[in-house]
């Protein structure tokens, strides 16, 4: 792995109001994922894996979680004498404040990124879950000759983010013409992924000019306007990729995992996912239980029937329970003689003996953190 002449820029917190169940105790990079990992755990790692070794989190509300799981960064090699892994909560600076857009955000450590020495920024929502290179795209946006490299996929616009998303025209040769906000069209669009690369000092003049004008959206207020002036150039990923914008999409995606060829191409051996390390013993199989086409993470304990399902970390389904298609977060307790069907609990749930849930495809049911059913 070689050093690239970049640092990384996360933002935490945004499309929270897409699954407010989900991030009422925690941010949406924090929201956990595919039996063991965080949704942050896939950026963060893309980018150490691209050689990228000055990462900062930017972070709004809720971030007492995503702290916990990102500690020091020592599980991504961040611990670092310079750059490393830096966390900035609201109100690090005494003229910070909670922001709403990107601008305001990046504004808070304006003085931090003038202070940096790398020439290029690669600033990235949580939102999805992929395989990005940002090697690549690092290396892409330079033979451009591109002011700025926007990220997209060919994807139709799912209901729930009819009203919170960005899709691009483009020229024949890659570069954008318009960016279009809140698209509702019907078909495939080249729809953001929320990854843009730029160099440094150029974002810095952006960032301060547009605070000066009250504006705080960097897509829409400085990028969109300016696009007669500004090369702007997309980028194409056409990977494996998970996007989570509601309960449901969170459930079918953590459901597609459950195919190898869907984990194989998200998880590739020349790219690995990095993610907290935890000591728990091994799942312990009971003589008598069943398991079918399942995830199931160290520190379960699976004494009944289970079937279809996503189990996180220190899950326990007692005998005579009997759990199909199922997302069960940390810590849930699935006591005997309970039938689950179609449902997602989050940490530390107890499903008390006997109790029968179900839900439906197209309607998963939500078992709030802590609860007691």
């Amino acid at each position: 792995m070689v050093n690239i002449n970049a640092l990384g820029i996360i933002f935490p917190n945004t499309y929270d109001e897409l699954v407010p169940q989900l991030v009422k105790h925690r941010t949406m990079a924090s929201v956990p994922f595919g039996g063991r990992y965080r949704m942050i755990d896939f950026t963060l790692s893309g980018m150490v894996n691209a050689g990228i070794e000055n990462v900062t989190v930017i972070a709004k509300k809720n971030y007492h979680s995503l702290m916990d799981h990102l500690g020091s960064g020592r599980e991504w090699d961040l611990v670092r004498k310079r750059g490393g892994l830096n966390i900035v909560p609201p109100y690090a600076q005494s003229q910070s404040k909670v922001y709403h857009g990107r601008v305001e955000a990046l504004y808070s450590i304006v003085n931090f990124l003038a202070e940096q020495k790398e020439k290029y920024v690669v600033i990235s929502d949580c939102n999805v879950a992929s395989d990005l290179n940002f090697a690549h795209l690092i290396d892409a946006h330079v033979k451009s000759g591109a002011n700025v490299t926007m990220v997209y996929e060919r994807a139709e616009i799912a209901k729930p983010i009819t009203t919170d998303n960005y899709t691009f025209t483009m020229d024949d040769a890659g570069r954008v013409t318009e960016i279009r906000w809140n698209d509702y069209r019907m078909g495939v669009q080249n729809l953001s992924m929320g990854v843009i690369v730029m160099d440094r000092e150029e974002l810095i003049a952006m960032v301060k000019d547009a605070a000066v004008q009250n504006r705080m959206y960097l897509e829409r207020d400085i990028l969109g306007p300016s696009l007669k002036i500004l090369h702007v150039q997309g980028y194409e990923y056409s990977g494996y990729r998970a996007r989570i914008y509601d309960i449901k999409s969170y459930f079918d995606e953590n459901m597609r995992l459950l195919c190898p060829e869907n984990v194989a191409q998200l998880f590739p051996t020349e790219c690995p996912v990095y993610t907290k390390v935890r000591d728990e013993a091994p799942v312990r199989y009971a003589m008598d239980c069943q398991v079918h086409r399942c995830i199931v993470a160290d520190g379960c304990i699976i004494e009944g029937e289970v079937e279809n399902c996503v189990l996180f970390r220190g899950v326990k389904v007692s005998k005579g329970a009997k759990v199909k298609n199922c997302v069960l977060m940390q810590g849930t307790t699935v006591e005997p003689g309970v039938t689950l069907d179609y449902i997602v609990t989050d940490k530390n749930v107890t499903i008390t003996a006997d109790k029968h849930l179900r839900g439906n495809e197209s309607f998963p049911v939500y078992v709030e953190k802590n609860t007691v059913v």
